[in-house]
């Protein structure tokens, strides 16, 4: 299990089987094009990405836009609706097939209540997500649209291919015209 291993190393120590865990996790799969978490959806779930890339949406205006893309060995869930179990204002959709093991918000929520391990891992998380939406605001607006890809074809080079171009022009925040352009440049 992937998961072990990565709530492994975010606390520094060692969990020989999910016994071990102070929350119970449970695996899932979602085909290409599922919808994970709809508009409007309370969040339920917290879910670790064994395979796959999802991505996450939010209507503006008159249109979607990407808010950002998950790939493997990442959390990912629409954070505020999960924390404040509101209705969610983002879309959460497998852009592969995915297997995801998850952790429902009241398993969650339990082992807050009991134990300080779960409670650690949880603040870490947030403050993982915190310094990466950060980064993100930061990059859109000191990069161009053309650096910001570049970055991404950088860091995430083996997964660019499975997301359609228009996604990541979404992303980007740029038409897929542009999008076209700016690979031809780097390639």
């Amino acid at each position: 299990m992937f998961f072990r291993e990565f709530y492994s190393s975010i606390l520094n120590t060692s969990i020989l089987s999910n016994e071990d865990l102070p929350f119970p996790i449970k695996t899932t799969h979602f085909k290409k094009g599922t919808i994970i978490t709809q508009y409007g959806q309370i969040e339920d779930a917290v879910y670790f990405i064994n395979e796959g890339i999802v991505e996450m949406n939010i209507k503006s205006y008159m249109t979607e836009k990407v808010i950002d893309f998950f790939f493997e060995k990442e959390m990912v869930c629409a954070f505020t609706s999960f924390l404040n179990q509101q209705p969610t204002d983002v879309q959460i959709s497998a852009l592969m097939d995915c297997e995801f093991e998850m952790i429902s918000h009241s398993d969650l929520m339990v082992a807050y209540d009991h134990s300080f391990e779960a409670n650690k891992f949880g603040r870490i998380l947030t403050e993982h997500g915190y310094i990466r939406k950060s980064n993100r605001e930061k990059n859109l607006l000191t990069k161009t649209a053309e650096e910001r890809y570049a970055e991404m074809f950088e860091t995430k080079a083996e997964y660019i291919n499975n997301i359609p171009v228009n996604k990541i022009a979404k992303y980007l925040g740029i038409h897929p015209e542009s999008l076209s352009r700016i690979r031809k440049k780097i390639t």
